[in-house]
């Protein structure tokens, strides 16, 4: 690589002044709070940071295909950041999230184990091949693991410990499969409506926490 083409890269902390990339790091900030309470077992606050993650990775899409003048690194960073952060808020998080319901116990390692491998074979798939032939994703999107997870966990106070553990496991495996199945699914966060079911989804799971939090 010659001199002058070296001077021409742009820095990596440079990136972090793009706006759709400020946005997918503030999803990571609400995932790292997810982890952070549900290490700590306070669980319902744990569920706010998750769906709200969601909401920032659906944001940083839209607001980047509103944006003008972005080049093709700043297109390409941002893929690739989008897709490191989504392994975390959509693999690692709820992973830790059973297994710290399930009280740290051995055998919830197993599930954790499925969920984040099957999330990590799901991104590499998508990042080798993309879309199908019809434009949908082949396997069940990522980030439908936190949608599912906070609404199944509304449920989690009806039931003994026991039997919700039991639920939630099954829940996690269930997803693991469907993240690496052959199903189509359409791309939601590409239309306008679907983003605002989302936001409202996002208040009324921020809604109903909140109140179970007081």
């Amino acid at each position: 690589m010659s001199k002058d083409s070296k001077e021409l890269q742009p820095t990596i902390i440079s990136f972090v002044k793009d706006l759709p990339n400020l946005c997918s790091l503030a999803g990571l900030a609400c995932t790292i709070l997810a982890i952070y309470f549900s290490i700590l077992g306070v669980y319902y606050a744990a569920m706010i940071g998750m769906v709200w993650a969601v909401a920032f990775d659906w944001a940083d899409g839209l607001v980047a295909r509103k944006m003008k003048g972005r080049t093709g690194n700043d297109r390409a960073f941002g893929g690739q950041l989008d897709v490191l952060i989504d392994i975390v808020s959509y693999g690692v998080t709820p992973a830790i999230l059973l297994m710290s319901y399930g009280g740290f116990e051995p055998v919830f390692l197993i599930g954790a184990f499925f969920l984040v491998a099957a999330s990590a074979i799901r991104l590499s798939y998508f990042s080798t091949f993309g879309l199908s032939d019809d434009s949908k994703y082949t396997g069940l999107a990522l980030d439908n693991n936190s949608l599912v997870i906070v609404f199944v966990f509304i449920f989690e106070s009806i039931l003994s410990h026991s039997g919700f553990s039991t639920v939630f496991y099954i829940t996690v495996l269930a997803l693991a499969v469907l993240n690496v199945s052959q199903i189509k699914t359409p791309k939601f966060s590409g239309k306008p409506v679907n983003v605002y079911a989302l936001a409202t989804y996002t208040l009324v799971i921020t809604g109903i926490y909140g109140w179970k939090l007081l």
